[in-house]
């Protein structure tokens, strides 16, 4: 799928947008999302919740961007 640009076409950032919205719905993502705010509040972080927020979300979409390359035969 790859990163949307600024200039990318209505549809690509539709794509996007329902693409974040099933994995911000998703219960493994909330799950997840829990135990990041939980362990930034323990250590006192700022903005936990967004942190937890943001970081869930980040590796929802850098796992589903593994998901996506190709095969290189490298182990």
């Amino acid at each position: 799928m790859g990163i949307p640009r600024f200039d990318s076409p209505d549809e690509e950032i539709k794509k996007w947008l329902n693409h974040i919205a099933l994995i911000c719905l998703s219960e493994d993502f909330q799950a997840l999302k829990r135990e990041l705010e939980k362990i930034y509040h323990q250590s006192q972080m700022e903005d936990a919740q967004l942190m937890a927020f943001k970081d869930a979300l980040y590796a929802f979409l850098a796992q589903k961007e593994d998901e996506m390359l190709p095969l290189t035969g490298i182990n």
